[in-house]
């Protein structure tokens, strides 16, 4: 009975690790995607609701069968839960398990029918190195971005301090000034819309605004990309080291091979002193 489940599971380990099932499970997901968008095109598609109907049954079968696999390919079932990628994806599919014919919860299966598009990013390895190098990366953003808004409240009070006379929907209390503030740090419309009729009453506006640019839009913003580059470079790092490929790979392995001669050089060494 051992031997036949050992057989059963390096079969399942097998196919779960095979190059043609991820690209089957992905293009499921890329249907299944479709479906989604479909359903908001009621007019044109209520003659093929059947058919749109019978297709979401066989991608939630397709995508329970896929998990069940994916589950009965590690020797023990808490192994399988150890991965947040894993339990990230039985829960999506799990959620899809409810009914689409039920009135009631109808609006919440669709909506948690839409999260499946989001095993995409389980499925492909570049995607899952970005989602990582963002959630990393997030304690370090976080002080940039309490950084970003002290300046912006210290340039929101001075704005409402000078400005209020101008637009009061625009620099009327420091929330609103702080509003307009995102609205020029985005670039929308702000030269036109914020900038000008400023300049028209204070004509050295300019140098408000430029600097507040500045340090937003060029130095904070770009340090905040330089955190998450920094840190996908790490990412990167760690998993070619995980794999055994790569640059980082073999520049490891070549550490270790100088590591282990300069070992056994000593041993010699050691040997000879005590020979002589």
């Amino acid at each position: 009975m051992s031997a036949t489940f050992e057989t059963w599971r390096d079969r399942f380990e097998r196919l779960r690790s095979h190059k043609a099932f991820e690209l089957t499970v992905i293009s499921i997901i890329v249907v299944s995607a479709l479906l989604i968008g479909a359903r908001t095109y009621e007019e044109e598609i209520s003659r093929f609701q059947e058919l749109i109907l019978w297709l979401d049954v066989a991608v939630t079968v397709f995508f329970l069968v896929e998990i069940l696999i994916r589950m009965a390919a590690e020797r023990r079932l808490r192994d399988f839960f150890r991965k947040g990628w894993n339990i990230f994806d039985f829960l999506i599919v799990t959620a899809s398990l409810i009914p689409m014919d039920d009135s009631e919860m109808v609006l919440l299966a669709r909506l948690l029918r839409i999260f499946r598009v989001l095993r995409l990013v389980s499925m492909i390895p570049e995607l899952r190195l970005l989602i990582a190098a963002l959630f990393k990366s997030i304690p370090r953003m976080g002080y940039v971005a309490l950084l970003m808004f002290i300046i912006f409240y210290i340039y929101g009070a001075i704005g409402s301090f000078l400005f209020a006379s101008v637009d009061e929907q625009l620099w009327g209390n420091i929330s609103l000034a702080m509003l307009t503030l995102f609205q020029v740090a985005t670039f929308e419309s702000w030269a036109t819309a914020v900038l000008y009729p400023t300049m028209e009453h204070y004509p050295y506006a300019w140098i408000y605004f430029l600097t507040f640019i500045f340090l937003n839009a060029f130095i904070f913003l770009n340090m905040m990309i330089g955190i998450v580059l920094d840190v996908m470079q790490k990412e990167s790092l760690a998993i070619e080291l995980e794999t055994g490929e790569g640059e980082a790979a073999e520049l490891h392995g070549l550490r270790d091979d100088v590591r282990e001669l300069r070992d056994q050089l000593s041993r010699m060494e050691a040997m000879l002193e005590r020979r002589g």
